[in-house]
């Protein structure tokens, strides 16, 4: 079954950190077999939602989403972001109802 990792930017301190976060995070998470799906600040916005940079990739499963932000690729990449932003980041199962 397919998982999602869900990341919502609270609050951005440092540009430059974040830009050498996403140089590194995107082949890292493509090598984890990750699909990005939606990326950017929301279009509309509603039941007390905040106007924040959201990102959603798509893995193949759980285990795959876990293994990839575990990977040292990954966490290369979580040392370059450091303190650079405030961030939610979950992954959420797929659903096949």
């Amino acid at each position: 079954m397919s998982a999602y990792w869900i990341c919502v930017y609270k609050a951005v301190h440092d540009q430059d950190k974040v830009t050498a976060y996403a140089e590194l995070a995107g082949p890292a998470i493509k090598a984890g077999g990750g699909r990005f799906l939606a990326r950017g600040n929301p279009e509309a916005t509603f039941e007390q939602a905040e106007v924040t940079r959201t990102v959603v990739i798509e893995f193949p499963s759980v285990e795959a989403a876990v293994a990839t932000h575990d990977s040292e690729a990954y966490q290369e990449a979580l040392r370059a972001l450091g303190d650079g932003a405030d961030r939610d980041l979950r992954v959420v199962p797929g659903w096949e109802g």
